[in-house]
């Protein structure tokens, strides 16, 4: 009787957290996307992070609702394809305890696009600029991958400019025949000068000329959320101010690694480069539930 009651404890131990208290956007996701998950609060109950192939992400108070907290979980576009095992780590009491959870990443079946631009945009050859290349890209780096606990997303994102879409996130970028990876955002239609609008409330993280991107403006919005703007002619902020949705960053140009004059607007999520738009829908519909 003593060992039944034993078994039955346990198992009680380790069904204790209810799928009630769990909801994910969808069970699975393409590379280059966003899951969320949402956690409702429990008194006595604590979450933690969740594990996904050994990096760890944090779990935040919800948005406009005190009720639930909430991680996002980036898929690189690199990421391998196929089932995936996330552990959730939260506190119940004085016992750490996980659960553990199953997300299918899928292809995104992205297309290929062909690019001509300068050779020397393309292989630079000069070891300064191999140097600038390489700094620009570790401050780029160590930028994305700091996590404030403040967020500044109270309100639903907006994008920013209205305009048409000449290049879609994911597409595989062939320059001068060369393939170079893929394309890391959304490119926007822009004539040069055209106003460039923060897509939500956030710190400025960096503003500078850089060599591939061009006029660079880095937005942190909090817990881990970045949005990035591209290409810029002038500008309108500096590092350490903090904007609010809608304001004026600087002006659209083609600067940078161009064919044209665009705007190109990308995000990342705790370093990870995701899909912009399907991040700002998820976080809007999901996330802010329409607030």
């Amino acid at each position: 009787m003593r060992v039944l009651f034993l078994l039955l404890f346990l198992y009680a131990s380790l069904f204790a957290f209810s799928d009630d208290f769990i909801e994910m956007s969808d069970t699975k996701v393409a590379n280059g996307k966003t899951a969320l998950i949402e956690f409702k609060n429990k008194k006595g109950l604590e979450y933690k992070t969740v594990l996904v192939s050994n990096k760890e992400f944090e779990i935040f108070p919800t948005p406009l609702d005190a009720e639930k907290s909430y991680a996002l979980i980036p898929f690189s576009y690199y990421e391998k394809l196929g089932k995936k095992e996330l552990e959730v780590k939260y506190r119940e009491g004085k016992q750490e305890k996980r659960k553990s959870l199953t997300i299918n990443v899928i292809s995104g079946l992205y297309a290929k696009e062909e690019i001509v631009v300068d050779s020397k945009k393309v292989n630079p050859k000069s070891k300064a600029v191999q140097k600038r290349i390489s700094q620009e890209y570790k401050e780029a780096m160590q930028i994305y991958g700091t996590v404030t606990p403040k967020s500044y997303i109270s309100k639903p994102f907006i994008l920013p400019l209205e305009s048409k879409i000449t290049s879609a996130f994911g597409k595989a970028r062939v320059y001068n025949g060369s393939l170079k990876g893929y394309h890391s955002g959304t490119d926007f239609r822009a004539p040069i000068g055209t106003p460039i609008i923060a897509a939500n409330d956030a710190e400025v993280a960096l503003v500078k000329k850089r060599f591939y991107s061009g006029g660079t403006v880095l937005l942190n919005h909090g817990q881990g959320v970045y949005t990035c703007y591209f290409h810029m002619s002038q500008f309108k902020v500096k590092k350490g101010d903090i904007v609010k949705r809608g304001d004026v960053l600087g002006l659209s140009g083609q600067s940078g690694r161009v064919t044209g004059p665009h705007l190109h607007f990308s995000a990342r999520i705790n370093g990870v480069q995701v899909d912009p738009l399907q991040l700002v829908q998820l976080i809007n519909t999901k996330l802010l539930q329409g607030n």
